[in-house]
């Protein structure tokens, strides 16, 4: 396994962690708890020691899971994280919520504390301006309490956006979407971060499915690597200097082997090189939906993430006919819906990948 310093910490984690949210389902559901734990004790037997999880994950049954193995191992050798927000405290900013929910996660995890607490999912500045009055110094009294260690945040905020927030000196490090579909809207966020001797740790580096499921489109990513398209995806993510720490989500021990083996002899550079060496490969990669499905609740009832997979088709194929095969063959929906869209903007504000929703929907509709 392959090692980094994450920031200014003292602390050297694997440059592959672990994503919790993928123990097997039906495991989950039949109880089976301690076999899903095997997964994270394996990861660990590979070198994989940062383990990130959270409340609702698997059926609200990750943190039962990870506290399972964690309670196998010597609490030293794994780094723990968990995560809160004013959603997963039902919208109470009372001190008394804040701590029953990391005494909960506590619990689960069986562990007397975290070596990072997420202020979780961020959207916006607005967002985390709200976050930051009305919980942050929760965090700072937990801090003091040695039940967390390390105060950080997790974002699907653009990089001019992050930058600000990495500026408020208050993070020891964050947790965001960066792939190979979206760099050039975050690699502005994950420099400033580095700079500052924050941490770096990055989720979903498979584009949400969005690159296995096209690995054709992707393959460029394979070039002069003997990697396949999946492994290649989390090497580009991994070797950036700036990224202490690519989380994958591993069902079964072949993804764990996997990940482990993408990360090999890895040869680290700059974001700006990287972004130099791939600006100029692949498909619009900037323009596609990772299908992370915020931007649901659409007021006209629009299946927006299904038209927006349809109209990833066209930008991976360059046919406007691949949007209707889609629409009718996998969604079983129609264009026509599309147009009852009244540009209300809520969709677009939610969207992580800051898309041009509604100017889409126009053209899947024909208007």
């Amino acid at each position: 396994m392959y090692y980094k310093q994450y920031g200014n910490t003292g602390m050297k984690v694997s440059a592959i962690g672990l994503g919790t949210m993928r123990y097997d389902k039906e495991d989950i559901a039949a109880g089976r708890f301690e076999k899903c734990a095997q997964i994270p004790l394996y990861a660990l037997e590979k070198g994989i020691n940062y383990w990130d999880t959270a409340p609702f994950y698997c059926e609200d049954k990750s943190e039962i899971v990870t506290g399972i193995a964690l309670s196998q191992v010597k609490r030293s050798e794994v780094f723990v994280t968990s995560k809160t927000n004013l959603n997963t405290l039902e919208n109470d900013v009372s001190r008394d919520a804040f701590f029953r929910r990391l005494d909960l996660s506590l619990s689960r995890l069986k562990t007397d504390y975290l070596d990072f607490y997420h202020m979780w999912c961020m959207l916006s500045l607005d967002s985390w301006e709200k976050h930051m009055e009305t919980i942050y110094g929760f965090f700072e009294e937990a801090r003091n309490q040695g039940l967390i260690r390390n105060i950080v945040f997790s974002s699907h905020m653009q990089g001019n956006e992050i930058e600000k927030v990495v500026a408020s000196d208050k993070f020891k490090g964050m947790l965001i979407g960066y792939n190979a579909l979206n760099y050039q809207f975050r690699q502005s966020g994950i420099e400033a971060a580095y700079k500052k001797g924050m941490g770096v740790v990055v989720m979903n580096p498979l584009g949400g499915g969005m690159i296995p499921l096209n690995q054709e489109a992707f393959s460029y990513l394979t070039e002069g690597t003997g990697l396949t398209v999946p492994q290649a995806a989390i090497r580009f993510v991994a070797s950036h200097r700036e990224i202490t720490v690519t989380l994958v989500g591993c069902t079964a021990k072949e993804h764990v082997d996997d990940a482990v083996r993408a990360v090999e002899g890895l040869h680290e550079l700059p974001a700006e090189e990287i972004v130099r060496n791939y600006q100029n490969k692949g498909v619009s990669l900037d323009s596609l939906c990772t299908s992370c499905g915020y931007c649901k609740g659409c007021p006209q009832d629009i299946e927006i993430p299904k038209y927006m997979d349809a109209y990833n088709q066209k930008i991976l194929t360059g046919k406007d006919g691949a949007i209707e095969d889609r629409l009718y063959m996998h969604w079983d929906i129609t264009p026509e819906a599309a147009g009852t869209c009244i540009e209300c903007g809520k969709c677009e504000e939610l969207c992580t990948q800051h898309l041009p929703i509604i100017s889409r929907l126009k053209e899947i509709a024909g208007k």
